[in-house]
């Protein structure tokens, strides 16, 4: 019987950079103005320029480990 590429592990390490990439572009949302002609400072926070794009690129670092990860037996 032949050996499948991916292991359940390999999966579990997909799924959670997934939620890690879905959560980022989640908080990366918002901060829209309700006035077009009045800027709202608010799209400069913590949460879209720091918070999400980190958890964007741990996610996508977490999909490439999650591919690569083979199990020593």
């Amino acid at each position: 019987m032949k050996r499948p590429i991916l292991e359940k592990r390999n999966y579990q390490i997909i799924i959670v950079g997934i939620i890690l990439i879905a959560t980022g572009f989640i908080l990366m949302s918002g901060g829209r103005s309700d006035d077009p002609e009045v800027f709202n400072p608010e799209i400069y926070n913590f949460r879209r320029i720091r918070l999400a794009p980190t958890l964007i690129l741990i996610g996508l670092a977490l999909q490439a480990y999650g591919i690569l990860y083979n199990k020593k037996k």
